[in-house]
């Protein structure tokens, strides 16, 4: 994936061409995200499918799936001190289709998202919106959960927030990006309100995601002497630490009422 921008890129402190370094017309200049590969995406994705793989393994030898019974939302277990549950949702899945559904949505958004983001901060929010997700569902429904479709919620609204952050390198193209993000998250979270769907469970994943992103995603600018240019994140790394820390204390604290009250 690379990006170019919709009009021409001026050289560095506002050069003109008189100075010796001309303009150059967006088509000829590419822009290189932080991360050229997916490598986190295809790491969660196979663990994913390792784990749906051992549930139906224990379900087969015990008649129960043992994983599931351990690491599913369950809302009485989490109140008893279980608060790994929170977390493992995101590796459990209850059907093959289940798994392919949010394998699939994974595989389609995750790849851009961690591109954009780079590994690490790719990671961070795919367990950040997944955490959030889990913790709105535990707060808002007494039903068992699991599943990956918190995290790529969040991985959707953080999409939507790095175009329109950085709109100016899509052009015209940002519009309509952003308009079909929209349609894609609300009519998920209208089919969500079907009966056995756990929609509170992805909207706070799409908040999760959408708060991290909005203070702590990736904000480029451009920097170099064209046609050698590269792109340059203008959030520091304590402003992403922070805003990380603070997001996740928003949904921990959420959480800890809730245990504290019931």
């Amino acid at each position: 994936m690379s990006y170019s921008s919709p009009s021409p890129i001026p050289s560095p402190s506002g050069q003109s061409p008189q100075t010796g370094y001309p303009q150059v017309p967006a088509q000829q200049v590419r822009l290189r995200p932080p991360a050229q590969r997916p490598l986190v995406t295809w790491a969660i994705l196979v663990v994913t499918v390792l784990i749906f793989l051992l549930q139906n393994a224990s379900l087969s030898l015990t008649g129960v799936d043992l994983l599931a019974a351990w690491g599913e939302k369950i809302n009485a277990a989490i109140i008893a001190g279980q608060l790994w549950r929170l977390i493992t949702p995101l590796f459990l899945h209850a059907s093959i289709l289940h798994i392919g559904f949010n394998m699939y949505a994974l595989y389609v958004i995750g790849r851009n998202v961690e591109m954009e983001y780079g590994h690490l901060r790719y990671l961070a929010l795919y367990f950040l919106a997944g955490f959030s997700g889990n913790v709105l569902s535990f707060i808002f429904t007494p039903n068992p959960s699991l599943g990956a479709s918190t995290a790529i919620f969040g991985l959707l609204g953080a999409e939507g927030i790095f175009i329109y952050q950085n709109r100016r390198f899509f052009g015209k193209r940002a519009r309509p990006i952003l308009t079909n993000i929209v349609i894609i998250a609300a009519v998920n979270l209208v089919l969500g309100l079907s009966p056995g769907i756990d929609n509170w469970g992805h909207l706070g994943g799409l908040m999760g995601g959408l708060l991290f992103s909005w203070f702590g995603g990736p904000v480029f600018r451009v920097e170099g002497i064209p046609p050698d240019l590269h792109l340059v994140d203008e959030r520091q790394p304590i402003q992403i630490q922070v805003t990380y820390l603070a997001v996740a204390a928003i949904f921990a604290g959420l959480a800890a009422v809730t245990i504290v009250t019931r």
